[in-house]
């Protein structure tokens, strides 16, 4: 009996061992194990600490291959021939292609200017915008250079967005226009002062009297030093005679002749003046040339309209002044006619005194009522005709 029992003992310890060591690997493995809080002498409490493994495990990398895209070239569009300009002599015309980026979508007339001034009307029939400004307007800017007077103007587009949106389908643009002027020339000098002693009446003895033909701007008030004019435009001239210490003086042009020598007497030649101050360029060319109406009798004004000769571009104007007392009346050897709208018209006085320029008027030279006269010159350049 003795020897049976003693291997179940030692199965039954075996067992037993086995549960004890299976218990002490799943503590030390299974559950961590904690530190005991430490109290010191004032029963103040540490920290509690984790002694336990941390889990190094993560989600692992995803990578997806994209698929092959396709290379898209972006056509650069050509600009768009849309807009169109006409200078004048005081002003710009644009034209501007509703259509402006040439895509057919029409912009809206609100977003576009002329240098900040809106359009001054819509085409309907081309879908155009109409844009007129003065050369000193809208923003406009004046450069010289040696050749030309360049005005510059900037037209504006800022694009809008969608009513009710806040998008727009097309970009802003400022395209920048420019207007050309050719310049004028100085080539003379100021008013002509005789050098001679002229005729005098001898009525009044020993006197020195002193014409001159000035040119003039178009405001009558500025002397024009630039004697450089282009086929068309208007040349404003101003007789004059000095005054000085004598009695009241009224100024004449008897007559004007134009040469292309600074003789008065070579070929070819053109009297636009003549029989004692009947203006006859508008009646022979049409033109505007005319006599201004007198405001002072010491000076008298006419306009006359720019030409050439064929054979030169320069020409001479040669003119015959005279004076006479102002208190002495007007007559058909002393006063300035004009030929407007097929009639004859005086720039002072009655309009009888011109009616013998169709024919011929009395007299020649200077009369007993003449306090002097002769011939005065000036020498006139004539530019391009511009495009």
């Amino acid at each position: 009996m003795g020897l049976k029992l003693v291997p179940i003992g030692l199965l039954v310890l075996i067992a037993l061992a086995s549960q004890v060591n299976s218990q002490s690997w799943y503590s030390q493995n299974q559950n961590p194990s904690y530190d005991k809080p430490v109290q010191d002498d004032f029963n103040l409490q540490s920290k509690q600490l984790f002694t336990g493994k941390k889990l190094s495990w993560r989600y692992p990398d995803i990578s997806i291959d994209e698929p092959a895209g396709v290379e898209v070239v972006l056509v650069v569009l050509l600009p768009a021939d849309s807009i169109q300009i006409q200078v004048e002599e005081q002003q710009v015309q644009v034209a501007v292609n509703m259509d402006f980026f040439n895509t057919g979508q029409l912009i809206n007339p609100a977003d576009m200017s002329l240098g900040g001034c809106a359009a001054i009307g819509v085409d309907p029939d081309t879908n155009r915008l109409l844009f007129q400004s003065e050369l000193q307007a809208c923003g406009s800017v004046l450069t010289t250079t040696s050749e030309e007077l360049i005005y510059t103007f900037t037209l504006i587009y800022i694009p809008t967005p969608f009513p009710g949106t806040s998008i727009v389908r097309t970009t802003g643009a400022m395209v920048g226009i420019e207007a050309h002027y050719q310049r004028y020339h100085n080539v003379s000098s100021g008013a002509l002062f005789p050098n001679w002693i002229p005729y005098s009446a001898t009525k009044q003895g020993e006197e020195l009297l002193i014409f001159s033909l000035r040119l003039m701007m178009e405001n009558w008030e500025t002397y024009r030093d630039t004697t450089q004019f282009n086929l068309g435009d208007m040349i404003y001239i101003e007789a004059f005679v000095y005054q000085f210490y004598h009695v009241p003086l009224r100024v004449f042009v008897d007559n004007c002749v134009a040469t292309t020598t600074s003789d008065a007497n070579s070929s070819p030649n053109y009297a636009f003046i003549d029989n004692h101050g009947c203006f006859t360029d508008a009646k022979l060319t049409g033109s505007n040339s005319r006599f201004v109406r007198r405001s002072q009798d010491d000076k008298l004004k006419f306009m006359l309209e720019a030409f050439r000769f064929v054979e030169s571009g320069t020409i001479y104007i040669t003119c015959r002044l005279k004076a006479t007392a102002s208190i002495n009346p007007r007559d058909s050897k002393h006063k300035a006619c004009s030929y407007t709208n097929g009639g004859w018209f005086a720039a002072g006085g009655p309009n009888d005194l011109c009616s013998c320029c169709e024919s011929g008027c009395a007299g020649g030279g200077v009369g007993d009522d003449d306090v002097g006269g002769w011939p005065v010159s000036r020498k006139i350049n004539k530019g391009e005709l511009l495009g």
